[in-house]
């Protein structure tokens, strides 16, 4: 509204000085028009200072609604299931770290121009007609043009701009999983072998871009042939009547200085237009993935699982391939190692992400000292289980902020010398201020076993999931970890351990056997 008030005051105003100064040679005294100049000069100021003040807030409020639906895409993407997960993953990463960065434009550039052009515009054209009716009539006859281009070109470029996200995502995926095993590339001679599908992908980006630009530069030029040719229509229709006297000079040249006025917004508009389209494609597609996610509702009771049984009633989780596991029965005492056995596939490991909360079960039920865990408040029940996956999670850093990642250890030396740890810290460089890459690049696959088993160990919580807790270690190391997990156990412990070998076998306290749809799953003790 300020921007608005004062592009029409300033257009009058300048119209009355200019038109005085030539029609009137006495009037031509700087101290004579010294008011009306302050008040000019004023009027631009203000506009300037109105246009820092909205791109101000524009950057602030992008930022802010950036943000908050990068943390409802977040949210709703890692409300799913585990296996869900994995599908969604270089989708949400592309319009978390990349697509949604490109609404900035849309929210500092597009909206504005469109909130001026609601309101310039108009009124631009109700001062006009005051001043001068044939000059209103040929803004009202031209003036529609322009949206109408707009649309046409906004829906040939909202295609373009779609395709261009879509091949950036694929493109983002491709380098991801690329750069992720580079190590067993290299270690097969094959590290050459992807470069040319990266750079069919990077050709594809790269036509889809310039096909978007090419489009975005020919509607800039239609767009400013219209408003050119509006405004030239108006200019010469005022020079004739100003050369038969028909209009005086004060209103032709305020018709003249506003005409402008009428169609620059819109013209901003088609401009600011083409830049926002990605970060509205990314908009777009965020919504869907939330759209797309279940409103997940969590349980809000809480429960200390020191010293409480965990009772699986007939657990079945639903797969692509059949239920696994499928109508598991078993109670898992505290102070006691219990072994879940099976052949692979039939759902051992989905039956400690059912355990720790991570995974839905079908049917069935987990109970923590008979309260089902579906209505435990996620965040206090994660907090008393440590659970170490068939792939430990590393991520970069030292090796201390890895021991540390899910709390600080009760003791890091013993916990190491459990694991078997104690001998890689020692051949470490920089011991365990040593740097290692995502995932434990630096490490070999048994160090980084032993780095995540040591952190497991000597977490001190009080359930323990452990999925193949001795894949990659040696015999000597094995058995080391095998009697710390006992150890556990007798501490008073709730120790789960997923595995078929039979060191692994040997020191439960109770054998669960886990199947399939096929089998029947049962206890053994």
């Amino acid at each position: 509204m300020v921007i608005s008030g004062c592009a029409i005051a300033t257009a009058i105003l300048l119209a009355h000085i200019a038109s005085h100064v030539i029609a009137d040679p006495s009037a031509r005294s700087l101290a004579q028009w010294m008011p009306a100049l302050v008040a000019l000069l004023s009027l631009w100021v203000m506009r300037a200072v109105a246009h820092w003040l909205q791109t101000r807030l524009g950057q602030r409020g992008a930022s802010a609604a950036i943000a908050e639906l990068s943390t409802q895409v977040l949210a709703a993407v890692t409300a799913r299931q585990p296996n869900d997960l994995a599908a969604l993953r270089d989708d949400a990463a592309v319009v978390v770290t990349r697509g949604l960065d490109a609404l900035r434009p849309y929210f500092t550039a597009y909206l504005p121009a469109l909130f001026l052009a609601a309101i310039l515009t108009p009124i631009s054209v109700v001062v006009l007609g005051l001043y001068d009716v044939t000059s209103a009539l040929i803004v009202v006859i031209t003036l529609p043009l322009i949206p109408l281009f707009m649309v046409l070109i906004g829906l040939a470029t909202a295609e373009r701009s779609a395709a261009a996200l879509a091949a950036m995502g694929t493109l983002q995926a491709r380098l991801l999983d690329l750069i992720a095993g580079i190590p067993t590339l290299r270690a097969l001679g094959r590290a050459d072998g992807p470069e040319h599908r990266i750079a069919e992908l990077s050709a594809a980006h790269r036509r889809s871009a310039m096909a978007t630009l090419r489009i975005a530069f020919l509607s800039a030029l239609v767009l400013e042939l219209l408003a050119t040719l509006g405004v030239a229509l108006v200019a010469v229709s005022v020079g004739l009547r100003l050369v038969f006297g028909e209009i005086s000079l004060s209103t032709g040249l305020t018709v003249l200085l506003l005409a402008p006025d009428v169609y620059w917004p819109l013209r901003r508009i088609g401009v600011e237009f083409h830049a926002a389209q990605d970060g509205r494609a990314a908009a777009d597609r965020a919504f869907e993935l939330i759209d797309s996610c279940p409103n997940t509702i969590t349980g809000s009771r809480v429960v200390s699982a020191r010293g409480a049984e965990i009772v699986l009633d007939g657990l079945s989780v639903a797969g692509r391939d059949g239920c696994r596991p499928n109508d598991l029965s078993a109670v898992l005492r505290p102070g006691r190692v219990t072994v879940l056995t099976g052949p692979n596939g039939a759902g051992k490991s989905t039956a400690l992400q059912v355990i720790a909360g991570l995974t839905t079960a079908t049917s069935g039920r987990v109970t923590v000292a008979g309260i089902d865990i579906a209505d435990l408040e996620p965040n206090a029940w994660w907090q008393q289980v440590c659970w170490l996956p068939q792939r430990p999670v590393l991520i970069p850093g030292t090796v201390d902020e890895n021991l540390s990642l899910f709390g600080a250890l009760v003791d890091t030396k013993t916990a190491c010398a459990a694991a078997g740890f104690d001998d890689v810290l020692t051949a470490l460089p920089n011991g365990t201020q040593t740097v290692i890459g995502r995932g434990g690049v630096g490490l070999s696959l048994g160090q980084r076993q032993r780095l995540a088993l040591a952190r497991a160990l000597g977490s001190r919580l009080p359930i323990l999931l452990l999925d193949e807790p001795t894949a990659h270690l040696d015999a000597a190391t094995e058995r080391r970890v095998l009697d710390a997990i006992v150890e556990r156990a007798r501490a008073g412990d709730t120790v789960v351990v997923v595995g078929h070998r039979r060191q692994i076998v040997e020191i439960g306290d109770d054998l669960v056997h886990v199947s399939a749809a096929e089998e029947v799953a049962g206890v053994g003790v």
